[in-house]
């Protein structure tokens, strides 16, 4: 990256970061429930916890609950009863996921009835479906039936596995009409995608959030940042009382598109609570990068928040998680990242760019050099979802041993056995850095971020670091011995490279001319 363009980025930076200096914070988040301040405990300590359950993560390797799980716990099924919305921040690989998954599981065992009670939304489909994973761990041990929207196939098969619809005798000719009332839902959690929630409200006969309890909004900071079709005022509205009394504005708030869906949710007001829909849409809300931003966070309509999080400092890296840094020599950052790589002899570790094209690039360069013994692969949002699912299982398996990845893959994402985490492109921002780094150092096992650096950077991520009242960032030291035989390789890799990009350029210039000239031809 040139040193104009990196100052220019420097000074985007710090335009953001003075806008959010000057955020208040909200009253209710000023004073924190702490969850470091509980212990782990033992499963079968666990209270009121339902014994199918407990045999259920035993059998996956589970034994006890980590502070954040138990303390969410504490608040849904112990004495708190989920009277308030919980606000979780928690640093990455601290166990959200199965925080919220347990306690809501638990909570619709008893159910009787099959309808869509609990809703978990995520911005990316990788991290829907390692959710509907950690779902299905113990759904099925009680009972309860995990759905996924997450466009993965096509909507025809989604609808298929969400909604049952009535049998037909055959040689019988019906109205599809006359079944519109007795399509039911097949699922009674379903975990999806913006899109293509939207995709089913607007379009899926039979699909209805009439009935849902509880809405958990994971990865908030993201979901909150992007419109995402409007999706979160749909499903507050639609999950609102029709009682136009009570709330006299919501008559004109569907847009057409909707059609005829309507809510058909239960009226009441629940005590302490004037105004308020009863039974309420409980929420959680989940991050390690929780905004504190009150026109963002009243976008989410919280009820008597209650507001968890791990230690004082608003943003934190994992506990077991080592910090490096490595200052390279002006343009010679691939090769101190190979040198890099050959130190870590094929430990799993995921390399992170700052775009999709030099994700690209990078790992084209990384493929150039000869005799490396690393199978490396590329990661990034672009990829068709079959081709990031088949490099993310054979990454899992140990088939590959590194990922370059764009930042599509710093949310949430949690691979066994990541070993290092590499910024080959400094994060811009501390919530970046800590999501990149949580890929790693998870679950309370070790792990280490190391970040290329020239000179001129090291200012300004002493900075970043200082956010999360970290200065524990120890240098790496690349050894001269190891760059040396690199650096043949590395010409001769760079001119690979040069030679593939332009073979690539010249190919679509004559696309395009072919085009151009059937256009003309017709």
């Amino acid at each position: 990256m040139k040193t104009e363009e990196r100052h220019s980025i420097r000074m985007k930076q710090e335009q953001e970061e003075k806008k959010n200096n000057n955020i208040p914070v909200l009253p209710w988040m000023r004073s924190p429930v702490d969850v470091d301040s509980i212990s782990k405990c033992l499963l079968d300590e666990v209270p009121l916890i339902d014994s199918k359950l407990t045999e259920a993560l035993q059998a996956s390797g589970i034994v006890s609950l980590f502070p954040v799980q138990l303390a969410v716990w504490q608040e849904t099924i112990g004495p708190g009863s989920f009277e308030r919305d919980l606000c979780i921040n928690s640093p990455t690989g601290s166990g959200k996921t199965l925080a919220y998954a347990l306690p809501l599981v638990q909570m619709l065992s008893t159910r009787s009835v099959k309808y869509l009670r609990a809703l978990v939304v995520l911005p990316t489909r990788d991290l829907a479906l390692q959710v509907k994973e950690v779902f299905n761990t113990i759904a099925s041990a009680v009972g309860l039936s995990v759905g996924l929207a997450v466009g993965q196939s096509s909507i025809a098969d989604e609808i298929s596995e969400l909604i049952k619809r009535p049998k037909l005798e055959a040689g019988i000719c019906y109205d599809p009409e006359d079944f519109s009332d007795e399509l039911q839902s097949s699922v009674d959690i379903l975990v999806a995608t913006p899109g293509r929630l939207m995709d089913h409200i607007n379009n899926t006969k039979g699909f209805t959030l009439e009935h849902l309890c509880y809405l958990v909004v994971d990865e908030t900071d993201r979901l909150l940042r992007e419109a995402y079709q409007s999706w979160l005022p749909t499903v507050l509205q639609l999950t609102r009382s029709n009682d136009g009394s009570l709330f006299p504005l919501t008559k004109n708030f569907l847009p057409m598109a909707f059609g005829s869906v309507k809510t058909m949710r239960r009226t009441g007001v629940e005590r302490g609570f004037k105004g308020k829909p009863y039974p309420r849409l409980a929420k959680m809300i989940l991050s390690a990068t929780l905004t504190q931003d009150p026109s963002k966070l009243s976008q989410l309509e919280l009820h008597h928040p209650l507001f968890l999080t791990s230690g004082q400092m608003r943003y934190q890296f994992p506990e077991q998680m080592q910090l490096l840094k490595v200052i390279c020599e002006p343009n010679c950052k691939p090769l101190y990242l190979v040198a890099l790589l050959q130190s870590l002899h094929g430990e799993k570790s995921i390399v992170f760019t700052s775009s999709v094209d030099s994700t690209h690039r990078l790992c084209a360069l990384l493929n150039f050099f000869g005799n490396m013994n690393i199978n490396i692969k590329e990661y990034s949002g672009v990829q068709h979802q079959a081709v990031r699912s088949k490099t993310l299982k054979a990454f899992r398996t140990g088939e590959v041993q590194v990922l370059v990845s764009s930042d599509a893959m710093t949310r949430g994402m949690d691979v066994e056995g990541v070993r290092n985490v590499i910024n080959y492109d400094t994060p811009p921002y501390i919530k970046t850095f800590i999501h990149r780094a949580g890929r790693t150092a998870r679950a309370g096992l070790g792990g280490r971020c190391f970040t290329l650096l020239h000179n001129d950077e090291d200012r300004r991520f002493k900075k970043i670091l200082r956010k999360a009242d970290n200065n524990s960032c120890s240098r790496h030291s690349v050894t001269p011995d190891s760059l040396e035989p690199l650096r043949s390789m590395y010409a001769s890799a760079l001119a690979k490279l040069k030679e593939s990009v332009e073979s690539k350029t010249g190919k679509k210039r004559k696309a395009g001319m072919r085009s151009s000239h059937m256009g003309k031809r017709y």
